[in-house]
């Protein structure tokens, strides 16, 4: 008989599991609901979640388990890592930014492109006014 690696466990079993914390599950998604201005139901589409199961982690759970691609998917739609929401479960400490960066951070570097496209822009425009009096003159 071969030596296997413990496979992780599958949460497949209904009610609580000792050391999941439902409650910091629901709290990160109501947060990231807030700050993204969704709803149960955008956010239950968009995720391919049921509703009644989107309120019931928005509700700590309720005693009844939820599958690991239920999480995913609910992680995924509300722009996480797909494995946050898991480790938020498992007490794991986890960053709510995705890839190290906020969304204040991320909407701060799309300015400074937009302000470098404008340079760009009117600098690329002076230089078409030169060639084209330079050809005139000619």
């Amino acid at each position: 008989m071969e030596d296997r690696e413990p496979r992780s466990p599958v949460y497949t079993a209904r009610g609580a599991i000792v050391g999941e914390d439902w409650a910091a599950v629901a709290d990160a998604v109501n947060q990231r609901m807030a700050v993204r201005r969704i709803g149960q139901q955008e956010l239950a589409d968009v995720s391919g979640v049921s509703v009644s199961t989107v309120r019931q982690i928005q509700h700590g759970g309720n005693g009844r388990r939820v599958q690991n691609k239920t999480l995913i998917a609910l992680a995924r739609a509300l722009g996480w890592p797909d494995d946050h929401l898991i480790r938020v479960l498992v007490g794991n400490q986890v960053s709510d930014a995705p890839a190290g960066a906020t969304d204040r951070e991320i909407l701060a570097g799309i300015d400074r492109i937009e302000q470098r496209l404008d340079d760009v822009s009117r600098r690329l425009a002076a230089v078409e006014q030169l060639v084209t009096a330079q050809a005139a003159n000619r």
